[in-house]
């Protein structure tokens, strides 16, 4: 992490420095992986366009994830549950809990993203950044679905979401 500045335990990722990858819909900012914080945790901010869909259904088997809103409205899957989270909102995701998430309709949205404890997970979002703009299979998501421990699922209830807001 290049332009991190790590002193004893601290992280620091100053804005300027920070890497940022994007697909047509999104652009994320790489703020610390696993391996800058000692496993802690990983985090990014993601800023979506009105319309994107963030992720489809999934879980993680070995790391709670953190959503904070910073700006806008996510609607959000948890389990079986769709719900919208808007500016201030927080919500935590445990291991094994299937949940996606999308722009709400209309609106855009900021989030930062947090993993504990941390994985290395930005060679998987600049994986998805590629194959998001074409430069990739998305056959190479599925294959790392061990290695970065994102793991799909198919939910009825998120797809119905997703079709509710298109219509």
């Amino acid at each position: 992490m290049p332009d991190a500045i790590r002193r004893n335990d601290a992280v620091l990722t100053r804005a300027a420095g920070a890497e940022t990858t994007s697909d047509p819909s999104s652009v994320m900012t790489l703020l610390a992986d696993a391996d800058a914080t000692g496993g802690q945790l990983t985090s990014y901010r993601s800023r979506f366009a009105k319309g994107a869909v963030g992720a489809p259904a999934h879980f993680h088997t070995r790391a709670s994830e953190l959503f904070f809103v910073l700006d806008g409205a996510l609607r959000v899957l948890v389990d079986e549950e769709v719900t919208v989270l808007h500016t201030g909102d927080f919500l935590v995701v445990p291991p094994h809990t299937p949940h996606a998430f999308a722009a709400a309709p209309g609106h855009e949205a900021d989030v930062l993203f947090v993993f504990t404890p941390g994985l290395p997970r930005f060679d998987y979002l600049r994986l998805l950044g590629r194959v998001m703009r074409g430069e990739a299979d998305p056959r190479e998501i599925r294959e790392s679905s061990e290695r970065f421990d994102n793991h799909y699922v198919d939910s009825p209830v998120w797809r119905a979401a997703l079709e509710e807001r298109s219509s």
